[in-house]
């Protein structure tokens, strides 16, 4: 049995790398965002998956979190001279998967065997699947009108009042090979500490998905993405306070309800706890803020402790 982590964004990667650390890689299944996934230059560009894939892999930036170390951007720059739009960064080595992404999935190579491929070949021993080869896309609703995920994020700065969330394609899609069976078999489930509506939400969106967790046999965590009321990182506080939710650690637990055992939060937010037990969870009481690998792997190690806990009582 392994352990099953829905994962989206550099909040969930910087978390599955201490993870990796205290369980065996091996052990460790994650279900990857792609309604975050897009087309420039007309590669297939999977900014969440690449995220996790080179942070586990050890490539990742340390500074941005995306893209890789010591990345160079020659091709960017004399696309510029040509005239061509360069808002969404890829570096040199970065633009090498995406490349190889591309020209595999125009082969007829589904997207979960692809990043399969990729994280094999880069290091990486957990095995990381998309929710779907399908094609979903996630669409922010905002005064302007309907933008596509990374319009409303990178080109456009997150600045616009988000409105509404939608997942293009996602009713018709399909869990990845292998998805719905992983999580029925899972020895836990880990929500990780990525925005519930954008990272999140979408692999939730996958018919098949939720009725999964629902139906769970293991405990399952979640950790909150919100302290003090603010995003650790990107747009969640503000998407929340757009789509008119609570902005809070109990805000996050609320959208989980009836997913979730275990519910972990910040120090910061202590006097939340009995609200968010309300909800039909236990609460985790901890420093969440990972700023070096002994926060990222003490985060995990009480996750870990905390589906062995529950597993017990039950």
């Amino acid at each position: 049995m392994s352990t099953v982590a829905l994962a989206g964004g550099i909040g969930a990667a910087r978390f599955l790398e201490g993870l990796a650390k205290v369980i065996p890689p091996e052990k460790l299944f994650i279900i990857g965002n792609t309604g975050d996934d897009t087309e420039i230059y007309g590669l297939h560009i999977s900014p969440d998956l690449d995220t996790v894939v080179y942070t586990l892999a050890g490539l990742a930036n340390p500074t941005h979190g995306w893209g890789i170390a010591d990345d160079t951007f020659g091709c960017l720059g004399s696309l510029g001279k040509l005239g061509a739009e360069t808002w969404f960064q890829l570096g040199d080595r970065d633009l090498a998967t995406h490349i190889f992404r591309t020209e595999r999935l125009r082969s007829g190579t589904k997207l979960s065997t692809v990043t399969s491929e990729i994280s094999a070949r880069l290091g990486v021993r957990c095995t990381i699947r998309p929710m779907s080869d399908d094609r979903v896309r996630t669409i922010v609703r905002t005064p302007d009108g309907n933008l596509p995920f990374q319009t409303y994020f990178v080109r456009r700065r997150a600045r616009d009042k988000v409105l509404g969330v939608t997942f293009d394609g996602a009713s018709k899609a399909r869990p990845a090979p292998g998805l719905l069976q992983e999580i029925r078999r899972a020895s836990g489930i880990i929500f990780c500490p990525s925005n519930p509506i954008i990272s999140v939400g979408p692999i939730l969106a996958v018919p098949g998905v939720r009725k999964a967790l629902e139906l769970r046999r293991c405990p399952a965590v979640a950790i909150s993405p919100i302290v003090g009321g603010r995003a650790l990182k990107g747009p969640a506080a503000d998407m929340m306070a757009g789509l008119k939710l609570d902005v809070s650690a109990r805000g996050v637990a609320k959208i989980y309800e009836g997913l979730v055992d275990v519910f972990v939060i910040d120090r910061e937010d202590a006097d939340l706890a009995p609200s968010i037990e309300e909800l039909g969870m236990k609460v985790l009481v901890m420093n969440t803020i990972m700023s070096g690998m002994a926060e990222k792997k003490a985060l995990a190690r009480a996750v870990v402790r905390a589906i062995q806990k529950h597993s017990a009582v039950a």
